[in-house]
């Protein structure tokens, strides 16, 4: 009898060894599944605003700065989270050692574009080697991302003409993307991308800036006294401008008759064009007033003044103010 239950036992056996078999093969099986949602039915979509950097005044020679911002939408990407990597290219307008905007007559305007807030970290691309190097960046499986695009317009372009820029971004952002388990970027063998742009609007502008016409010291009026101050007019490069001087605290309508005052006493002086006093500087436009075309740098104007011989007022400190306006 003994015999007899080792036989019966002995298929028992067999059974519990077969069952141990099955759950490891499913085991196996379901890691395979698993592995497979992971590599192959995520699904990533890129969108992006174009950066716009509005209107700007390049004569103030700062930098101006915006964002804009990426979303980055994936599905199907099971437990495990997905790795992307992106890539932004130069555009359409090229580089030198910056992005470029292209504006009129084919004028450049420099920016870059940023992954930090801190504008220390240039955002490139592995597909163009720009910066050698997109981003790599770590996102759920599912749902939408927001990624930050910081963007730069660089200072010290007082030169650019007036006018809209911009640049195009075909297949850019670019992003590669798998399970976030995969080696760094820019491995992965799926791949998304949109089109977008950026875009700067250069405004007409001018400044000036003016230093005193000083007579200096006089004891009497029987000659010509002579003097110079300087205008400094900064306009935009290739913008024509005028410049009127007004006639003064006393209105004076001839450039030649203005007046500086101490109460009711007067002296009549003038303002001129040119160093032999011939071309007075007034405020008719088209008759009167200085002309000249923008470079983006300052453009130094000399005022030459004249107080004329005439009766001499009693002694005192004669002062008179002029506002000087540029149109364009």
């Amino acid at each position: 009898m003994q015999g007899a239950k080792d036989r019966v036992s002995f298929p028992f056996r067999r059974r519990n060894s077969a069952c141990r078999s099955l759950v490891k093969a499913l085991c196996c099986l379901v890691s395979l599944l698993v592995c497979d949602v992971g590599a192959s039915a995520q699904t990533c979509t890129v969108s992006m605003p174009a950066v716009a950097f509005g209107s700007v005044n390049v004569l103030t020679g700062t930098a101006v700065d915006t964002t804009s911002t990426m979303t980055v939408s994936c599905t199907g990407g099971g437990a495990f989270g997905i790795r992307l990597c992106i890539s932004l290219g130069v555009g359409s307008a090229g580089d030198t050692s910056s992005r470029q905007l292209t504006g009129p007559s084919s004028a450049k305007l420099r920016y870059d574009l940023y992954s930090d807030s801190a504008r220390t970290l240039l955002w490139g691309s592995w597909q163009t080697g720009y910066d050698t190097s997109g981003v790599q960046l770590d996102v759920p499986a599912n749902g939408s991302t927001p990624v930050t695009v910081n963007a730069r317009l660089l200072g010290s372009q007082q030169t650019a003409a007036a006018g809209s820029y911009s640049s195009t971004f075909t297949a850019n952002p670019f992003i590669q993307y798998a399970n976030r388990f995969i080696a760094a970027c820019p491995t992965g063998g799926k791949t998304t991308s949109t089109s977008t742009s950026a875009t700067a609007t250069v405004l007409s502008s001018c400044n000036v800036s003016a230093t005193t016409l000083n007579f200096g010291t006089a004891s009497v009026l029987t000659h010509n006294v002579d003097a110079t101050s300087s205008l400094s007019v900064q306009c935009s490069n290739s913008l024509p401008y005028t410049v009127a001087l007004n006639g003064g605290n006393s209105g004076a309508t001839d450039p030649t008759q203005r007046k500086m005052a101490n109460g009711a006493a007067q002296i009549t002086y003038g303002l001129y064009r040119d160093s032999a006093r011939t071309l007075p500087w007034g405020s008719t436009t088209g008759s009167n007033t200085a002309a000249g075309t923008g470079t983006g740098a300052a453009q130094a104007l000399t005022v030459y003044g004249r107080v004329s011989a005439q009766t001499t007022p009693a002694p005192a400190t004669y002062q008179d103010t002029i506002v000087v306006t540029i149109t364009y």
